[in-house]
């Protein structure tokens, strides 16, 4: 490979919007890969501007980042994704949205109809956890729905 079709650590996190802390993040958990030069300075094929991109995207949808990682696999490493590419992985994306935009709704619907009457009663509010009986069904806000109470996209998941 030809050193000057490598691009450095500034340009690869100016270009792709992410904290160059970010960028080595996501080297260290093999979503990308650099180079070094011979000063030990990370350098970077275009394509990881491609990876960088799909990385961002994915984790707007809400993937964790072995689901990020599963994900990439089933991409090429040095060639543009094709329209078939895309097309199956964004079979899971859409599933995964539409679990996500039906979560909201319930969570908007609840939220009307206890804010709506206007007394905040916690005797009537759908998300009212008297006595803290949700404790039982384990860590985290157990009344979110299930697709809203996923693992940060930045954190691995145990397992």
């Amino acid at each position: 490979m030809d050193p000057r079709d490598l691009l450095p650590m500034g340009e690869i996190s100016s270009r792709s919007g992410f904290a160059a802390s970010a960028i080595r993040y996501y080297e260290a958990e093999g979503l990308i890969e650099a180079h070094r030069s011979g000063g030990g300075q990370r350098r970077f094929e275009r394509s990881a501007l491609r990876r960088l991109a799909f990385i961002r995207a994915a984790s707007n949808v809400g993937l964790s980042i072995d689901e990020i990682r599963e994900e990439l696999a089933r991409l090429p490493d040095n060639r543009t994704p094709t329209k078939a590419d895309w097309h199956r992985i964004s079979k899971h994306w859409r599933a995964r949205l539409d679990e996500q935009i039906a979560a909201l709704e319930r969570l908007k619907s609840g939220l009307d109809s206890c804010i709506g009457c206007g007394c905040l009663s916690l005797r009537s509010c759908a998300f009212s956890n008297a006595g803290d009986w949700a404790a039982e069904q384990g860590p985290g806000a157990r009344l979110l729905p299930d697709s809203m109470r996923k693992p940060h996209p930045t954190r691995r998941t145990a397992g």
